[in-house]
């Protein structure tokens, strides 16, 4: 569901709890539009009863079975709760699904044009998911107040009105009718509406598409220019729905103006008049003129002396009255009419003839060949202080004849050479209240009879005369047209022009069609990903390289390691071929521990994987890992290892240390210089676990090229305290295990302690996790 549709409230949708058992509610059927669309009304009585949920009537709406749940007193707010429910899911088979769009209202008995109505686009209905809807449809306090007349006798009526769609999961807009639609960004629809509107006008699409765009623009990405060349390319020739973000980013809107609604005439014409200035000086200069811009002439002209003046403007479009007009011919009759200048009102002629009676009005001196007509469906109520939505019935002509001889809206020096005769191309439509609703559109790319609905991403058929007859609007029916565009017959075959590949300049074709096949690719691997896993395989000289650098505590960031993508179902042992082809390491000289999160919040190697786990493939060695970190609390998202390499003479990999389990360590090695402040890996060492730290001093000393006599102290890293250790006791003693790290220095003086400011191991390691770095 879009969020324009709970706009202006903070209303909550959401699945209802079971009702309490209480007598139903009536249902009585107000319309059958068509047999998958259907209307009905409901009384819901004795509200002040205690019971907390009331029902309705069950009612048919296409092959399903249907009711509205009402909370009175709220489902645990203080607001009307109201749901649209499947009547009996019990009963339906497992896997059932239906799409439905509904609305439902809270009628006003006292003044129905006060009646409350909320849309919900369409929602998928399951088994396990039976029913939807506002959680917070209205205050309690306005449903309760006897003045409102929401509720009058202890009796509110409810409408329902229901429209079974097509499942959005398997319905395929482009092979259905030829046609994607746009995603919704949240509250964009009435721009996605416009937008196709645009779109279904050839010319219009064939001009933008010749206007010259640069790398700088993509780069940028602040061209409105190539972000609708990029719109109106994926909409010709993209399998499925189109984003609007880059267009609207263009815009420099930001996430929270995507949620806010605009107004569609004005984006409409800040639109048109960006793209008016960027074809200037084009081959396409002049476009918007001549397709969207008419005339007409202000005049005043005395009745008793001969003087007339007027004043000839421009229009893109023309605001119509709704209120007191039965149709488009209605509004354009008051649009010309005259008003008469007389008694205190008088009209100052000029210097010779002073105060004059006379006529003001406005008459059209041409159409444009795109005639946009603004519907003024929404006006300001001074006694509420604010905007009212006018749903009086409105009629509006398939073909509109503004040369009708009983109609006289244009001047006597206008060009009678051009017929005036114009079929409607478009509808497009708000659902919905003053403050909040839906936006679609309906538009005829041909002449036919038939027409499709452009609803955000859903594109369907539709017949063009149950649309106008549902389009008008009327009493109790709060979707209507808001704004139509019209086609001057005389001009369709220019306008209604082919729009072919060859029309694309070439450097634009090329440069979108590389980054569509890159998309596609992208929306591939993202389906085919299931089929692999990513393996980070971290060595020694990623240690050497990131410990003192990147990496204080631990040993390695695996996000900078060299990572494999492949297959779950290749063998591992196929894997080390492919790590030989990248490290140059033999596949016999390869030995691979698991990483796994270990105590003290660092990682570490849990062991090594055994002859048998090499033999089975990737995504059972995945497995693996992922039973150590799950018992460890920790679920791994790629397999991480720690490819262990023995250099022997001639820098030439050799044979691993032979390591027994259960009698064996693998332990890591870093050195901290106190004087330089720095600390940097040593190695590696495979230990007896009954051995003790004094033991390898020498080894130590030898790794790091010390005195074999230097003396030294170890400490076993721990994320916040390094805990000194005890050279005498054994490793087991000490408790210390596979992949444990341990930091060492040259015993610290007396005087080195004063001399320093990080004398030791620990004092160095909590300077470092009190850093906090700056970057200018």
């Amino acid at each position: 569901m879009s969020s324009e549709d709970q706009e202006g409230d903070d209303e909550m949708l959401d699945e209802s709890p079971q009702p309490m058992e209480v007598a139903p509610a009536e249902v009585t059927k107000v319309e059958n539009q068509d047999p998958e669309s259907m209307k009905f009304t409901m009384k819901f009585k004795n509200l002040s009863n205690p019971k907390e949920g009331h029902y309705s009537d069950v009612f048919t709406v296409g092959d399903c079975k249907w009711r509205v749940v009402i909370f009175p007193r709220g489902n645990n707010v203080d607001y009307l709760s109201m749901y649209f429910s499947v009547a009996d899911p019990d009963d339906l088979p497992s896997g059932w699904t239906r799409c439905a769009q509904f609305s439902l209202s809270v009628v006003n008995q006292i003044n129905k044009e006060e009646t409350v109505r909320k849309d919900t686009q369409r929602h998928k209905f399951t088994k396990q998911h039976s029913d939807w809807g506002h959680k917070m449809f209205m205050p309690l306090g306005e449903l309760n107040d006897p003045a409102k007349g929401y509720l009058v006798d202890d009796t509110c009526i409810i409408e329902a009105e229901a429209k079974i769609m097509p499942d959005d999961w398997t319905y395929d807009s482009r092979k259905e009718t030829g046609y994607v639609g746009l995603k919704n960004q949240g509250a964009t629809c009435y721009m996605n509406s416009l937008l196709q509107t645009l779109y279904h006008i050839p010319y219009f699409r064939k001009a933008v598409y010749h206007m010259p765009t640069t790398e700088n623009d993509l780069a940028s990405g602040s061209s409105i220019p190539l972000a609708l060349q990029t719109l109106f390319y994926k909409l010709q020739y993209k399998k499925d729905s189109v984003g609007t973000k880059e267009l609207t980013k263009s815009f420099g809107w930001n996430t929270h103006q995507s949620f806010m609604q605009h107004d569609v005439q004005e984006l409409n014409r800040v639109l048109c008049e960006k793209l008016e200035n960027k074809m200037k000086g084009t081959a396409v200069e002049g476009t918007i003129q001549h397709l969207f811009e008419g005339h007409h002439m202000n005049y005043i002209e005395c009745i008793n002396v001969d003087y007339k003046s007027t004043r000839k403007e421009s229009f893109y479009d023309i605001q119509l009255d709704v209120k007191g007009c039965q149709d488009v011919y209605a509004s354009f009759d008051k649009y010309v009419q005259v008003e008469r200048l007389e008694g205190d009102n008088k009209y100052h002629a000029d210097q010779h003839h002073g105060l004059q009676d006379a006529k003001k009005g406005v008459l059209f001196t041409d159409f444009p060949p795109v005639l946009q007509l603004q519907l003024k469906r929404y006006e300001y109520d001074v006694m509420r202080d604010t905007m009212v939505k006018i749903n009086d019935r409105y009629e509006f002509p398939l073909q509109l004849d503004l040369d009708r001889e009983d109609r006289k809206y244009l001047s006597p020096d206008s060009d009678i050479s051009v017929r005036n005769l114009y079929t409607l191309q478009a509808v497009l439509v708000h659902s919905g209240g003053g403050h909040g609703g839906h936006y679609y559109a309906f538009i005829r790319p041909t002449v036919s009879e038939q027409c499709f609905k452009f609803n955000d991403e859903m594109v369907t058929k539709e017949d063009i005369k149950r649309v106008l007859e549902e389009q008008y609007g009327g009493e109790a029916r709060y979707s209507n047209a808001y704004m139509l565009v019209y086609i001057r017959e005389s001009n369709r075959d220019e306008i209604i022009c082919n729009v072919e590949e060859k029309d694309i300049a070439e450097q634009l074709r090329i440069r979108l069609k590389k980054e569509q096949e890159e998309k596609e690719l992208k929306k591939k691997e993202k389906a085919e990903a299931y089929l692999y896993t990513t393996i980070k395989v971290a060595r020694d000289e990623d240690l050497f390289q990131q410990i003192g650098r990147d990496v204080y505590f631990d040993l390695v960031d695996y996000s900078k390691v060299r990572s494999f993508r492949v297959q779950k179902q290749m063998q591992f042992n196929q894997f080390k071929e492919e790590v030989f082809k990248e490290f140059g390491v033999p596949v016999q000289f390869q030995r691979f521990w698991l990483w796994d999160k270990k105590r003290h919040h660092i990682y570490g190697r849990y062991r090594p994987l055994t002859l048998q786990e090499e033999s089975q493939s990737i995504w059972q060695v995945r497995e693996v890992s992922n039973k150590v970190s799950v018992y460890g609390g920790w679920c791994l998202q790629d397999l991480k290892l720690f490819l262990e390499v023995e250099i022997g003479p001639e820098s030439h990999p050799i044979p691993p240390p032979c390591y027994t389990p259960k009698q064996d360590i693998l332990l890591f090695f870093k050195l901290y210089d106190a004087e330089k402040e720095e600390i940097r890996y040593a190695g590696r060492l495979i230990v007896d676990r009954n051995g003790t730290p004094f033991e390898i001093l020498k080894k130590l000393n030898e790794m790091v090229g010390f005195s074999p006599d230097e003396e030294l102290e170890l400490y076993e890293e721990s994320k916040f305290e390094p805990e000194q250790i005890d050279k005498n006791l054994t490793f087991a003693a000490s408790r210390l295990m596979d992949g444990d790290i341990i930091c060492f220095q040259k015993s610290a003086s007396a005087d080195r302690i004063t001399q320093y400011r990080c004398p030791d191991v620990p004092s160095f390691l909590e300077d470092v996790s009190y850093r906090q770095v700056v970057h200018f």
